[in-house]
């Protein structure tokens, strides 16, 4: 008689998880409240939520810096966090505190109860760039993300709609909802569309909201969007 080996539990694979960063720059609630519900309204309407990585290398200080307020706050607004960036691995401690994974930003990360050492920088591969084509409207609600290249959208972006690439954007008709270039720090991306009307545009983190009328030369007409010497530029594709 053949005793067959009980099938295990589980098994361990390698997988490939890529996160957008929230880098903050300021951890002072007045100032961090009304920007996230700016920017991730979508989310806390529909009851969403979505993963970060949360940074703090931006900070001047740690001092003072209370997780067990900003974790909540960013809750509130579709936000969770799951690893926790700084340079120094001395931080680790912190991560492991609020059970968060913790990365020095070079490569590596640990989980919630572990400290990690000084992660050894790995030269990054160069990946053939793609475009993620979309030939329907994007509804509001819905969000779009082409990861490691160009997105293109053959149709309207629909008022609280959110679009995002790694690369360019390119809108072949009216943008009224947020559309989001550069998502992974491409400085050199750009956003294009036949109509401008957005909610909001951000090359590379560098974001406008779109809270009073554009002017006459970009309102409703083609326009592109780029950094310019850190600054968000919006200009008409036909002057």
């Amino acid at each position: 008689m053949t005793i067959s080996a009980p099938a295990p539990a589980f098994d361990i694979k390698s997988a490939s998880l890529d996160l957008l960063a929230l880098v903050l720059r300021s951890t002072d609630p007045a100032q961090l409240e009304p920007a996230l519900q700016s920017r991730f309204s979508h989310l806390s309407a529909n009851g969403q939520s979505e993963a970060f990585v949360l940074g703090l290398e931006a900070l001047p200080s740690l001092e003072g810096v209370d997780l067990g307020s900003l974790l909540p706050l960013m809750g509130r607004h579709g936000i969770k966090v799951v690893v926790l960036r700084h340079p120094d691995p001395a931080q680790a401690t912190l991560a492991s505190r609020y059970g968060l994974g913790f990365t020095t930003g070079g490569g590596r990360s640990s989980g919630p109860a572990q400290e990690t050492a000084a992660a050894t920088p790995v030269a990054p591969t160069q990946e053939p760039a793609t475009s993620l084509i979309i030939d329907r409207p994007v509804r509001a609600g819905q969000q779009i993300y082409a990861k490691g290249g160009d997105l293109v959208i053959l149709a309207v972006v629909s008022a609280g709609a959110e679009v995002i690439a790694d690369g360019n954007i390119h809108v072949y008709g009216p943008l009224r909802g947020r559309a989001l270039a550069g998502a992974r720090g491409n400085t050199s991306a750009r956003i294009f569309t036949q109509a401008m009307e957005a909610e909001l545009v951000s090359v590379a983190g560098v974001y406008r909201t779109i809270e009073q009328a554009l002017p006459d030369s970009i309102r409703h007409k083609p326009t592109q969007i780029y950094l310019e010497n850190e600054r968000l530029v919006m200009k008409a594709l036909h002057e």
